[in-house]
């Protein structure tokens, strides 16, 4: 059984069991290392994808956008463990672009660690979860159009790894910042949209 996960740095060391010589790494293998109550690492690393290289991988941030929705609609369904389908998890990348991703990632990690801290429960625990999972989906249900524009996806990336981590760290105040900045971004795309 996993360990319970409190902050990024934490998250990569678990996904670092992974066996760094294998040819491929499916999603079933990532939440068998992170353990069925993962809702919070899963938003976490899908937010983590869009943000890197990954995330100009064609289909990538609909793939993304997919896992995202069926997890924050089973957050918001009070599910007790993630149910993901048979296909979904059978979807895998190359273990050595998974390696590398995760080297990427370790000197930001420590470095956002640094801020993390428990604070603001009331935006990390139940109702705050529950705004946090709608946010989440209409993030998810927005990734598909973002196809369109290479590397687009990142700034949803951003925002899904911040909701991702107030929930892992349980710092509301980053969730507040996370939801901020979701909204000034969905002001500024109707701004120029108008």
């Amino acid at each position: 059984m996993a360990n319970e996960i409190k902050n990024l740095s934490q998250l990569l060391r678990q996904l670092e069991q992974l066996a760094p010589e294998q040819d491929r790494i499916s999603l079933a293998q990532v939440l068998e290392v992170l353990g069925q109550r993962s809702f919070a690492p899963l938003i976490l690393i899908a937010g983590l994808i869009l943000f890197s290289p990954l995330s100009g991988i064609p289909g990538m941030p609909t793939l993304m956008g997919l896992l995202i929705l069926l997890a924050s609609l089973q957050m918001l369904l009070l599910r007790r463990h993630l149910w993901l389908p048979r296909w979904l998890l059978q979807k895998s990348t190359s273990g050595t672009r998974f390696h590398s991703t995760l080297l990427w990632l370790q000197r930001p990690a420590a470095f956002v660690d640094r801020w993390l801290q428990p604070r603001l429960p009331l935006l990390v625990y139940r109702s705050g979860t529950y705004l946090i999972a709608l946010v989440c989906t209409a993030i998810a249900l927005a990734l598909p159009a973002m196809e369109i524009l290479p590397f687009s996806a990142t700034i949803a990336g951003i925002a899904l790894t911040a909701f991702g981590l107030a929930l892992v760290a349980h710092d509301g105040v980053l969730a507040l910042v996370a939801l901020m900045v979701t909204a000034s971004v969905v002001l500024l795309a109707l701004q120029l949209w108008i």
